[in-house]
């Protein structure tokens, strides 16, 4: 038990320091303005061009860190900032969302695999907890029948799912990440400071991914402890 709050306590700070760093960071790249004069929305349009996709509309969204690709309506949705702004991290972010329409239309496996997977985990998300926690009180209301062991089972299985989802999500999240570089750099879209600080802002993206994972993995382990390690 006093390993687990250790470990998870590891894994919190770890993601407040990865979080604060990408934030300090984004905030210092966002200082730098673009030579080429381009806006985030810009850079994804011609991005979306250059790789001969046609279809994906570039889109505005409120709020801050909401950039994401939806593959469903096929738009790359870009914050505010990100939209509107012409400095190095809005290329990076810009670039990003871009390579994952990139990997729809290339149909990569990983991005596939993670699509599919989306209804169940917002389904197994939600309830793995409730399952677990109410079998575990469930088994301890009815004297050690096995009723109890099963729902608390099933919410761990739904836990498994969601946690799997994490790790699918990490090929994904860097390859993105490599296609947005690439092209970036094959298309001498920025010079080599702007460069630089846009490969850094994605790299500090990426890890509060894999902080993400580790945490999942480390819950799941510990109520899979909690479940079939203890009973009698």
């Amino acid at each position: 038990m006093m390993t687990y709050y250790i470990i998870i306590g590891i894994i919190a700070l770890a993601s407040w320091m990865v979080s604060s760093k990408l934030k300090s960071k984004f905030t210092h790249y966002s200082q730098i303005s673009l030579r080429n004069g381009m806006s985030g929305a810009e850079i994804a349009e011609k991005m979306l061009a250059d790789h001969g996709i046609r279809g994906v509309q570039v889109i505005s969204t409120p709020g801050q860190l909401t950039d994401h690709y939806n593959p469903m309506d096929k738009t790359v949705n870009l914050s505010e900032a990100v939209y509107n702004e012409r400095n190095a991290a809005a290329a990076a972010v810009a670039a990003h969302e871009v390579g994952h329409a990139v990997q729809h239309a290339q149909a990569y496996s990983w991005l596939t695999m993670r699509s599919k997977m989306v209804p169940i985990v917002n389904v197994s998300s939600s309830m793995s907890q409730w399952l677990i926690m109410g079998g575990l009180i469930l088994g301890i209301a009815s004297k050690g029948t096995s009723i109890g062991l099963y729902v608390a089972v099933a919410g761990l299985v739904l836990m498994a799912i969601a946690t799997a989802f994490s790790f699918i999500t990490l090929p994904v999240e860097y390859d993105a990440s490599n296609r947005a570089l690439a092209w970036l750099k094959n298309k001498n879209m920025l010079s080599q400071e702007e460069f630089a600080g846009a490969e850094d802002a994605l790299k500090w993206a990426a890890r509060t991914y894999v902080v993400a994972a580790l945490g999942a993995l480390a819950s799941l382990l510990y109520w899979a402890f909690q479940i079939l390690g203890r009973r009698e």
